[in-house]
């Protein structure tokens, strides 16, 4: 998931297939692209679930709490989403635990709003952490859009821990109908955008990465990402930032898919 601008890349070919935007050519060209998929990757933050509209509140009711009457609060879910990356990408690269991503991202907040940072930072993130979980909430397009999909091999690749993402799916009513969580943490360490990430996941479905379609809505890690490994993607863009990289489908909504993987 990211707000950073998109980049456009030049037009490829995903193992001798065209790959052709939607934009470009319209739907036909979306189904061309997609035909003789049978397996369905969705990304789970900012595709299924709305991690940042739970992210935003949660860090707000938590600032609010540890500094009443803090000046910065229009400003306090911008950095905190901000420095999600950064210190995820730590923890995937195996520098801290997870644990230890979590405090230093909470004290580098506390550090960016000149406040000072709680003494137990474990028991802080607890704090945000029931907030953000009481936030888990599902796009309104999702569970029909799976439901939709009965008889493709489905699945879920994220990048987030392995316990939490399964907590999610459960939380939002998907467990048992999106198929297997997938995280580095169970993919021998290879988070997205590394190409093991992407072949690990279609192996775990069963399925060659030419079989397999990823959705989501980072543009590095689930639409360009996938292409090298011969993995076909859609660029889903609820933000309407209609800036595309060049050569992939595009939808505002989990509603657009099935007209392109089951043309009537």
């Amino acid at each position: 998931m990211t707000r950073r601008d998109r980049v456009s890349r030049p037009r490829s070919r995903v193992y001798g297939r065209p790959v052709v935007s939607a934009r470009e050519g319209g739907a036909a060209a979306a189904v061309r692209y997609l035909s003789g998929v049978k397996g369905v990757l969705f990304d789970l933050d900012g595709t299924l679930l709305d991690h940042r509209g739970a992210a935003d509140a949660a860090i707000v009711a938590w600032v609010s709490a540890h500094c009443p009457g803090h000046a910065r609060l229009d400003e306090v879910a911008a950095l905190w989403a901000e420095l999600e990356g950064p210190y995820l990408a730590m923890w995937q690269a195996g520098e801290c635990t997870v644990e230890e991503q979590r405090r230093r991202r909470l004290r580098a907040l506390c550090e960016e709003l000149a406040v000072p940072a709680p003494d137990d930072l474990d028991a802080a993130y607890a704090v945000f952490a029931g907030h953000y979980r009481a936030g888990w909430t599902a796009y309104p397009d999702a569970a029909r859009a799976i439901a939709e999909l009965e008889g493709f091999t489905l699945g879920v690749l994220t990048n987030g821990a392995q316990r939490m993402q399964e907590a999610k799916v459960r939380a939002i009513g998907l467990d048992g109908l999106v198929g297997p969580v997938l995280t580095g943490e169970v993919l021998g360490g290879h988070f997205k955008p590394s190409p093991a990430a992407y072949t690990g996941a279609a192996a775990a479905l069963g399925l060659a990465p030419e079989e397999v379609v990823l959705v989501g809505d980072d543009v590095d890690k689930d639409v360009t990402g996938p292409a090298a490994t011969g993995m076909r993607s859609v660029w889903l863009d609820r933000l309407g930032l209609e800036r595309p990289p060049a050569g992939f489908p595009r939808v505002t909504s989990l509603s657009e898919l099935t007209p392109l993987l089951r043309p009537s």
